[in-house]
């Protein structure tokens, strides 16, 4: 991380609660779908059948992605759909040193 400031006390807390959203292996995929999916949103109703955990779960962990700051949503009648949130991965991007878009 050369030529990158220190990480604030705040900052650093942000981006721990992020990655430890992220530890979870059912977190990680979700957020890969929904990154890749088309539109770059998706609804619960679309993602639940790709893993083999009920749609309660599922919901529970989409919460903890976006309490973690790396998703956002909106309830559009009775489906709730997700977006990433691109200043989040961004944010990851930029304490791992990786190159951003």
């Amino acid at each position: 991380m050369l030529g990158v400031a220190a990480l604030g006390a705040s900052q650093a807390a942000d981006l721990a609660a992020m990655f430890k959203a992220l530890g979870d292996p059912v977190r990680l995929r979700l957020l890969s779908l929904i990154a890749s999916h088309p539109g770059g949103e998706a609804c619960v109703c679309e993602i639940s059948a790709t893993f083999d955990v009920s749609q309660p779960t599922i919901s529970h962990h989409l919460k903890l992605l976006r309490s973690a700051g790396l998703l956002d949503c909106e309830r559009r009648g009775t489906w709730v759909y997700y977006w990433v949130i691109p200043a989040a991965l961004q944010q990851l991007s930029s304490v791992l040193g990786v190159a951003g878009p």
